[in-house]
């Protein structure tokens, strides 16, 4: 069994064909989904697909590029729902900057990744992090909070040497990333991650793995990470699943 810890089911690309994308996720054993939260504006959609769906669960959540849309009563109201297992995808990315007012756009990035944080605190929610172009200041933020968080994961983890120091709280989620033929980073510092903080995910309908690049990304091509991942740690696909769906059992108690 595979856990698909973040796809964005409720993206308008699988708005007519949604049926068939589960079921070719059914085929390949794809059990659970979990729907992170990046715009306020689709959290109704989420919802419903969790709802219409027993293995599909939602976060709520607002992402770096959508933080004009912060809402910390909506984010609280959709918590609520017994599908939210998680605040976020909240976080920072600094991969666009604007041509002027850096300075605030950062500083208005890192207001509403706080604010969602703390609110993960208090719900006893675990976090969804992007992190993009902003190891160090994201590092300093979430050491900050670290001791208060029950858990979290960096979603799509970059690679990067110094967020290996989160690593006794948060889970580090593996993409399609990890398949494309010019990666080089993440595939040599794999076997550095503890196994016990290994997630697999898709960040469907982007990032899609080799051998599909240019198509639509979906579930079911976890897959193809899962072989990677059994090829650079040398275990076998069996245990790559076992070891990832039960720590996104544990992390998200699903």
């Amino acid at each position: 069994m595979i856990i698909d810890t973040h796809c964005h089911l409720d993206d308008e690309s699988f708005e007519t064909d949604l049926a068939a994308v589960l079921e070719r996720a059914k085929d390949v054993n794809i059990e659970k989904i979990i729907i992170p939260g990046a715009s306020i504006k689709d959290l109704p959609k989420a919802v419903r697909i969790s709802e219409e769906q027993k293995n599909i669960f939602f976060a709520v959540g607002v992402h770096p590029y959508h933080v004009d849309e912060m809402d910390e009563s909506v984010l609280r109201k959709f918590a609520k729902h017994e599908k939210c297992v998680a605040v976020g995808e909240c976080g920072l990315d600094y991969y666009r900057l604007p041509e002027s007012g850096i300075k605030e756009y950062k500083a208005r990035q890192k207001e509403v990744f706080i604010a969602q944080i703390k609110l993960a605190c208090e719900l006893k929610k675990p976090l969804i992090v992007h992190v993009r172009d902003a190891n160090e200041d994201s590092l300093s933020i979430l050491k900050e909070h670290e001791d208060k968080l029950v858990g979290g994961v960096l979603h799509c983890y970059n690679a990067s040497p110094i967020l290996l120091e989160l690593s006794r709280t948060f889970y580090y989620g593996i993409g399609g990333v990890l398949t494309f033929k010019n990666e080089k980073k993440l595939g040599a510092i794999l076997p550095q991650i503890p196994k016990e903080r290994l997630l697999i995910e898709t960040d469907a309908p982007y990032l899609t793995p080799t051998p599909h690049r240019g198509e639509r990304n979906e579930p079911a091509r976890t897959i193809f990470v899962r072989d990677k991942m059994s090829e650079i740690l040398n275990l076998s696909g069996d245990e790559i699943e076992r070891i990832t769906t039960q720590n996104a059992l544990k992390l998200f108690a699903i």
